[in-house]
């Protein structure tokens, strides 16, 4: 059950209110006791709801992710994506994957290979990607030296994430995709797929054109849509990831792709901008946790966009500066968690699990059971 904090509202209110502990709450939702409530802010009530199913949970996690973050986040996993081995001269680039991987070891999780066209410019490159898919002998070696890294250090699964392909290199990427298929199969991995979230076939645009929904969905094991990243660093403020947005996604996916094979990209994360919007000039991005905190800090009550589905608020910083901060909580989470069962997915992937959000898994555990992969090596 989620409650929405309401003037006068206390833990000791809302615990009297649902009959909890107040103390529960706080320990669940990791909510000080001494801190008082932002009008707006979601809080978690533990009602022992009965659960929808079992899902697949996939969490992307950068290598630096804090030993406590991967601990406390692992048991809500079936995969983590380790992100990202780079290309470098048509092969993949060291990764510094170690801490993640050895805590990984112990655990019940499926630890994922993830691969990218990104480059020097430290963005996704279509010439980086062109280099590795345009030759059957190109896309062979480099598949051969990502299995060799997958053997030596323990990964079960590749996930390919290459974005901003040539329009012109569609075929020879969704012939890569069939040859690592081939080469992974062959020796019992996995093979996962990240698209950009398309709403029709032939959606113009580089991020868009050469990504077949259709192909992956015959030729991969799993396909994640990046289902975020409509409000972004660089756009005017709105929602990361607006429910309408999301099921226009999913109305076009299911139709080209597997319902059962789909995880659905869910966004850790919001962004603050300054107002008036300019062009140009970037929002910086902030953990839920923090937006919570930062209205907090300035007084701001949170409102929420029935529409989106999505927790925002204004506030002015010291300076007299107006800001408008969007994020995610238990609400939007719930929201999103829904179209699983409403449109018979695989399940969920978050973008990323660095940054920890109580309430996420909160949710999450109270409508779904994780599907672990017993007799991992």
């Amino acid at each position: 059950m989620i409650h929405t904090v309401k003037s006068g509202d206390s833990l000791y209110a809302i615990g009297r209110e649902h009959g909890i502990s107040y103390t529960k709450i706080a320990a669940d939702n990791e909510l000080s006791l001494d801190r008082h409530l932002v009008i707006g802010q979601t809080i978690f009530i533990d009602d022992d709801t009965e659960k929808v199913g079992e899902i697949v949970v996939n969490g992307y996690a950068f290598p630096n992710i804090t030993p406590n973050v991967l601990y406390r986040t692992l048991p809500q996993l079936t995969y983590i994506s380790v992100f990202s081995y780079e290309c470098v001269d048509g092969l993949p680039k060291p990764l510094d994957d170690g801490n993640v991987l050895a805590e990984t070891k112990f655990s019940d999780v499926v630890p994922v290979m993830v691969v990218t066209n990104i480059g020097d410019s430290g963005g996704f490159e279509p010439a980086v990607a062109h280099e590795v898919i345009s030759s059957d002998s190109a896309s062979v070696t480099f598949l051969d030296a990502a299995i060799a890294i997958m053997k030596e250090k323990g990964y079960k699964v590749l996930n390919v994430d290459f974005e901003y392909i040539y329009q012109e290199d569609k075929e020879s990427y969704n012939n890569f995709i069939m040859i690592a298929e081939q080469k992974l199969h062959d020796e019992g991995f996995e093979l996962f797929t990240a698209l950009a979230p398309k709403y029709s076939a032939d959606q113009p645009g580089i991020l868009y054109s050469a990504h077949d929904y259709n192909f992956h969905g015959r030729h991969a094991d799993r396909v994640i849509l990046m289902t975020y990243e409509w409000g972004y660093t660089y756009s005017e403020p709105m929602a990361v990831a607006p429910i309408s947005e999301i099921k226009r996604v999913l109305d076009y996916a299911v139709t080209e792709i597997p319902s059962e094979k789909i995880l659905m990209g869910i966004p850790n994360y919001g962004y603050d901008w300054f107002l008036p919007y300019r062009s140009g000039r970037p929002a910086v991005s902030i953990s839920n946790y923090n937006a919570v905190t930062t209205a907090w800090k300035y007084g701001a009550e949170i409102e929420y966009d029935e529409r989106a589905q999505a927790p925002h608020f204004d506030y002015y910083d010291e300076a007299n500066n107006p800001h408008v901060v969007y994020f995610e909580d238990a609400r939007s989470i719930e929201a999103k968690l829904k179209l699983v069962s409403e449109y018979n997915l695989g399940g969920v992937s978050y973008w990323t699990i660095n940054r920890y959000f109580p309430q996420n898994w909160l949710v999450l555990d109270s409508m779904f059971d994780v599907e672990k992969k017993a007799g991992r090596d």
